[in-house]
């Protein structure tokens, strides 16, 4: 016995013993919060982790992948926007020429992509003397039937390969185009015949399309 409850004893004072304990404080019950899986205790929570987790992987890999694929979007349009040629560039990427409008014999200068390129329309004796030519004796060498895909049509840029001057057309020692700034001479097929240029005059890519020359379309 404590020597406080002897002195109450002895003193005549009533002492009862009292629990200093609350038991009038409720507990919280998250039950309802709880999902249906885990109010089972006696299941183990491994049992049941794969069904709680799909809902939150899904919206994670869903949402990220949306994510994903839309800054993909980005980047290419940005990509492609940025290289995409412009609206006056593609205008000349590629020309139409009549074929009409050449008479035999002429040749006519048309722009494309910045320079003069040469058509050409070759009369059967211009054919023949170019295709005569002894492929032996150029200093490009190169046959008529290569640089041209209709023989009596003769498409060449019009820029000397020398210094990049350009050529009269029709003129010259052989028939085709000159260049007055070294005096190069190249003949009907735009070879180089006589002068310090190196090579024969650049063909560029084109097409027949009905009764037009398309150039810049092979």
């Amino acid at each position: 016995m404590s020597a406080v409850l002897r002195t109450c004893l002895n003193r005549g004072v009533l002492v009862s013993p009292r629990r200093l304990a609350h038991t009038d404080v409720k507990f919280p019950d998250f039950e309802g919060y709880r999902r249906e899986s885990t109010l089972d205790a006696s299941k183990p929570a491994r049992e049941t982790e794969d069904e709680r987790r799909a809902l939150p992987v899904a919206l994670y890999y869903g949402v990220g992948g949306m994510m994903s694929l839309f800054g993909a979007k980005e980047v290419v349009q940005t990509m492609v926007s940025y290289k995409a040629m412009a609206a006056d560039q593609r205008a000349l990427a590629s020309i139409e020429i009549k074929m009409e409008d050449i008479p035999e014999g002429q040749t006519k200068t048309f722009e494309w992509r910045g320079k003069p390129v040469f058509v050409k329309h070759r009369t059967a004796a211009e054919i023949k003397r170019e295709k005569s030519v002894n492929v032996a004796d150029l200093r490009h060498a190169q046959h008529d039937d290569e640089r041209v895909q209709k023989d009596e049509w003769s498409v060449v840029i019009g820029v000397c390969t020398h210094l990049g001057c350009v050529p009269i057309a029709n003129a010259g020692d052989f028939g085709g185009y000159y260049c007055p700034c070294h005096g190069s001479h190249y003949d009907g097929s735009g070879r180089i015949r006589k002068g310090p240029a190196p090579l024969n005059l650049h063909v560029p890519a084109y097409s027949f399309k009905d009764d037009v020359i398309v150039i810049g379309s092979s």
